[in-house]
């Protein structure tokens, strides 16, 4: 085995952190310390650097509760990221030597969420066969919806059929660099009205990360004259857009807003990105999902990819 060396993520490796990520293909923005530390406050950051004879490796996000250590909480996805040379042999002995040190460190499990193919092209296949090598119990397992734009996907006939009667209406999709118009009319009130709860960022956080990735998020908000109808938050990463956001008004569900601007940006985002991720449809149900969410996003052209979240003992 070669030497690596394990060591804990502090402010002083900000730039290398950071510049390595940058580099990384299997890096989406969220692993930026500066997208990552927006809610420090909440998590006890645990996350790791991976060293070979003084040259970064591999990076771990992460933060911990009690014995247990998380791929960090606070963001979708997580697990390893690599140097884009690594080979399944190294990849397999950083993951190795990383739950070494964290059991040195007196942790008992290791939780991690792992990335969707499509955000880690180069590693995924390397880092799920690792994990599940290492007898990891798969203790819950995500329902992702994405389109994937180099596949042969199909939009439902009735769906195209409505998009294409109300584009004869007045209605207009404009890109914004401000979020208030669809935090406070539409998202807000329909996350209170439906379940008494609020987005995950607020409309302060949001607004700060666009600030600072104004490249990575946008928002796109539908309107029939002056009235807003619907609006999408987009994150953009490598050749994936996903939906982080996605919310429409009580008139706006009569025209069946959401639905046609979806198909808007699916139509626009299709020729230069190679997936539409429209996220997960899991739920607190007896069934475990959404079925109408799962068969509207179904509907939109989407393909289902499954997400694991593994537990180690370590």
């Amino acid at each position: 085995m070669k030497n690596y060396t394990v060591k804990r993520y502090c402010s002083d490796d900000f730039a290398i952190w950071n510049d390595f990520i940058n580099q990384a293909t299997d890096a989406p923005f969220l692993f930026d310390r500066k997208f990552m530390e927006y809610h420090a406050d909440r998590f006890q950051d645990f996350s790791l650097l991976v060293f070979q004879e003084h040259v970064l490796q591999a990076v771990f996000p992460a933060n911990y509760k009690g014995n247990t250590i998380y791929s960090h909480q606070g963001l979708t996805y997580g697990g390893f990221i690599f140097k884009d040379e690594m080979t399944p042999e190294s990849i397999h002995e950083v993951i190795t030597e990383t739950f070494g040190y964290l059991q040195k460190q007196s942790f008992k499990y290791c939780e991690i969420k792992e990335m969707l193919p499509f955000y880690a092209p180069l590693h995924f296949t390397s880092t799920r066969n690792c994990l599940l090598g290492k007898k990891s119990e798969v203790i819950a397992q995500k329902m992702n919806l994405a389109v994937d734009f180099q596949s042969d996907f199909k939009i439902s006939k009735s769906k195209l059929k409505h998009y294409r009667r109300l584009q004869s209406l007045n209605l207009t999709v404009k890109k914004e660099t401000q979020f208030d118009a669809f935090w406070t009319n539409v998202l807000e009130p329909l996350l209170w009205d439906k379940y008494q709860t609020k987005p995950l960022h607020s409309l302060a956080e949001i607004s700060l990360l666009q600030s600072r990735f104004p490249h990575h998020i946008e928002q796109y908000n539908l309107y029939q004259d002056d009235e807003i109808l619907a609006g999408i938050t987009l994150f953009k990463a490598g050749k994936v857009v996903k939906s982080q956001y996605g919310a429409t008004t009580e008139n706006g569900k009569k025209f069946r807003a959401l639905d046609y601007l979806f198909l808007y940006l699916i139509a626009h985002f299709k020729t230069d990105y190679d997936y539409f991720d429209m996220g997960t449809v899991n739920d607190d149900s007896a069934l475990g999902y959404n079925e109408g969410l799962l068969n509207q996003k179904k509907e939109l052209g989407c393909s289902l990819f499954f997400q694991n979240i593994y537990q180690m003992a370590l």
